[in-house]
C-alpha cells in the first residue's frame, strides 16, 4: 500500500522506501518487454502488501496477555520469551510472531521472483540481491537473539535489552543491527564464493589469510580480535571449508595418513564415505545460506547436549555476539 493512502498506518508493515522504488524501476523495465511477467510482479507485489497489512493488524506482543504487567521486569520478559523458543513450543508462540516470520518467507520469495525474472539485467541484480540477504539476515537474527537470551556471558540487562530487539522485530520486519551490519556478513559471504576453499592441509589460518583480503573492516577488527578464540576458530573453519568439525578433523587426520598434501572437493567426499552433513551453497540458490546456518545451529547444539568437541556457535552468532558486547561497552 502507497504510504499516502488514507488508509495507510505508520506503523504497518511496508516495503521500505528503497524497496518501492525498485520494484517500481523493475515494473517500469518489464512492462514493454515481457507484459506477461509484469503482470505477475505487480500481483505478486499487492499480495505481499495485503499481507504486510494483516500482519500489521495483530497487536505488537508488548499488548498481549504474554506479556501484560512484565514488561517492565527485565527477568520475566526474558523468560516469556523463552517459553515460546523451542520449536517444540508451536502453539505457545504469539500469533504476531508467526505471521512475521511468514512475511519474511514471502517477501523473500517475492524478491526472489525479481530476481529470476530480470536474470542479471539492467543492474538490478544487486539491489535484489541486497534485499534478498537482508531478510536472510532478519530470520538468522531472530535466531540467533533468541540463543542469547540463556547465554550466560550476557547480563540481565544485556539480556532484555536483546528481548526488547526481537521484540521490535517481530514488530518492523527488520532488525536494525542485522541491517548495520549486513555489509560485514555480506562481505564474507561474496569473498567465500570468489574464492572456493582450498582443501590442501584444511589449514583454516590459510583459508583465513585468503579471505581477509579487502575485506570490510569491521570484520577484519572481528577476526583479528576473535579469532585465536576456539569456539570462533572452530566455527570459522566450518563456515569456510563447509563442513563439520568433525569431518575436518577425519579428513585432517586421512590427508596426514596418506601423505597427501592437496585434495579436490570431490576427493574430499571420497574420504568421508558419505554425503557432508551440510548443504553446499551455491550462489544460484541464496536458500542455501540460511539452510547452511541452520544446519550449523543444530549441529552446535547437539554438542552442547551430549558435551562433545567443537564451536557451540555458528559464525554468525559469534560475530553478532561480539557485536553486542562492543554496543555495551560504549554504552
Amino acid at each position: 500500500m502507497p504510504t499516502n493512502s488514507p488508509d495507510f498506518k505508520p506503523d504497518m508493515l511496508v516495503l521500505t522506501e528503497n524497496e518501492e522504488e525498485l520494484v517500481c524501476e523493475i515494473g517500469d523495465w518489464l512492462k514493454e518487454r515481457s507484459p506477461g511477467d509484469y503482470k505477475l510482479v505487480q500481483e505478486r507485489f499487492l499480495q505481499l502488501r495485503n499481507l504486510g497489512a494483516a500482519v500489521s493488524g495483530y497487536p505488537s506482543i508488548r499488548d498481549t496477555q504474554f506479556l501484560k504487567g512484565i514488561v517492565r521486569d527485565e527477568g520475566q520478559l526474558v523468560e516469556s520469551l523463552l517459553g515460546f523458543s523451542s520449536p517444540s513450543h508451536l502453539l505457545h508462540i504469539p500469533t504476531k510472531v508467526v505471521v512475521l516470520r511468514s512475511f519474511l518467507v514471502a517477501k523473500f520469495h517475492a524478491f526472489s521472483l525479481l530476481s529470476y525474472i530480470t536474470d542479471n539485467s539492467a543492474g538490478f541484480i544487486d539491489s535484489v540481491k541486497n534485499v534478498i540477504f537482508s531478510v536472510i539476515c532478519t530470520l538468522m537474527a531472530e535466531d540467533v537473539y533468541f540463543s542469547y537470551l540463556e547465554d550466560p556471558d550476557f547480563s540481565i540487562n544485556t539480556k532484555a535489552r536483546i528481548a526488547n530487539d526481537l521484540i521490535a522485530l517481530w514488530d518492523t520486519g527488520t532488525d536494525p543491527r542485522g541491517v548495520r551490519h549486513l555489509s560485514a556478513l555480506s562481505s564474507l559471504w561474496i569473498a567465500r564464493d570468489a574464492a572456493p576453499p582450498s582443501f590442501g592441509t584444511m589449514d583454516g589460518n590459510t583459508e583465513l589469510l585468503r579471505i581477509c583480503i579487502d575485506m570490510e573492516k569491521d570484520w577484519y577488527e572481528f577476526l583479528k580480535e576473535e579469532s585465536s578464540n576456539n569456539d570462533t576458530r572452530w566455527a570459522l573453519e566450518e563456515f569456510l571449508f563447509g563442513l563439520s568439525y568433525e569431518e575436518i578433523l577425519q579428513i585432517r587426520s586421512k590427508l596426514k595418513e596418506n601423505g597427501i598434501s592437496a585434495a579436490s572437493y570431490d576427493e574430499i567426499r571420497s574420504y568421508l564415505g558419505s554425503k557432508p552433513s551440510y548443504s553446499a551453497v551455491t550462489e544460484g540458490d541464496p536458500r542455501a545460506i540460511y539452510d547452511f546456518f541452520i544446519e550449523r545451529r543444530d549441529a552446535c547444539a547437539l554438542r552442547k547436549k551430549l558435551s562433545a568437541p567443537g564451536p557451540l556457535h555458528t559464525l554468525e552468532g559469534v560475530y553478532l555476539k561480539y557485536r553486542i558486547i562492543l554496543e555495551s561497552a560504549k554504552s
